[in-house]
């Protein structure tokens, strides 16, 4: 987990620098509610299943109406604790298949989570098909992962969850792994959701590759890439950039109100940015009376043609 200083302000004068995309002919569309939340799960709750976080986490999924959702700094004990309460909300069309784990971080005594597992993981609402599971270039400090996985009735479409380095000599090295990836799916004709902690923020020359060429804003400029998030055309907090995701941030960044690094991204080729959009949600406080975590919830609302 990486608790930075940034911040957005925002000004609607600055959305003519959002470059259109070409014009296409009429297709149809399909939108999708994406959910991420870094939670904290050990640093902040050491594992516990019964501190209000479990219960926090499954009422938000619920509120925002996301059919895709994604957790980093999970422990094993609270993934199962999301899919007993998300099962007991009826959730999941099919209860025995929505859910994905990926340990990072594996049980031991004396370790995180109490000993158990640690890792990220993905739920769907709807049935899933099996899994990919990438190794990321290691940085010395903790083992990495991408986790995807397609929908079961819809095998083209892939939701994919990271939790990159913070480690400053290996950031560049993980994002080309990442995307790379990303960009394999893409070549394959599928489409992805791809929703994490990148541990950098939009506008770091890091990410220049990867975001969109069409988002050229003094917020976030010189891209070269193909992929749009879906906070970056906001109108109100710091166009290109997007909204702070750091509970409780204050001052720096490209605009002056907090920064971010939870980000939820897809191909500009699939990515209708017209009706798309992005919020950060505040974390909960329900967790003995305390946030339940650094970082904010993003929910996105991605429109895909096809």
């Amino acid at each position: 987990m990486k608790r930075l200083r940034w911040a957005a302000v925002a000004a609607v004068a600055l959305l003519p620098a959002l470059a259109s995309p070409p014009a296409h002919a009429a297709r149809a569309t399909t939108s999708y509610r994406a959910w991420h939340w870094n939670i904290a799960g050990n640093t902040m709750h050491h594992g516990s299943t019964t501190d209000g976080l479990v219960a926090a986490a499954v009422q938000s999924i619920q509120d925002n109406s996301a059919v895709f959702a994604s957790l980093n700094e999970v422990c094993a004990q609270q993934f199962t604790a999301m899919i007993n309460q998300l099962r007991a909300v009826d959730w999941p069309v099919d209860p025995a298949n929505f859910a994905r784990f990926e340990t990072t971080i594996p049980g031991r005594s004396g370790g995180p989570c109490g000993g158990k597992d640690y890792g990220i993981a993905l739920f769907s609402k709807q049935p899933l098909g099996p899994a990919d599971r990438f190794t990321l270039p290691y940085d010395g400090n903790e083992p990495r992962h991408l986790l995807c996985a397609p929908l079961k009735s819809q095998p083209q479409l892939r939701f994919c969850t990271v939790h990159a380095t913070f480690v400053d000599a290996y950031r560049a090295t993980q994002l080309k792994a990442i995307f790379g990836h990303v960009d394999d799916y893409h070549a394959d004709g599928d489409q992805v959701i791809l929703a994490g902690d990148f541990n950098v923020g939009p506008d770091w020359a890091r990410m220049d590759p990867y975001y969109s060429a069409q988002v050229n804003t003094p917020n976030n400029h010189n891209n070269t890439g193909h992929y749009r998030e879906v906070d970056d055309a906001d109108p109100v907090y710091c166009t290109g950039y997007g909204e702070t995701t750091e509970e409780g941030a204050g001052g720096g960044g490209p605009c002056g109100t907090g920064g971010k690094i939870d980000m939820i991204f897809s191909h500009e080729d699939d990515y209708v940015a017209s009706a798309s959009t992005g919020d950060a949600r505040s974390s909960p406080h329900s967790c003995g009376g305390k946030s339940c975590s650094d970082h904010r919830i993003l929910v996105g609302l991605l429109t895909l043609g096809h």
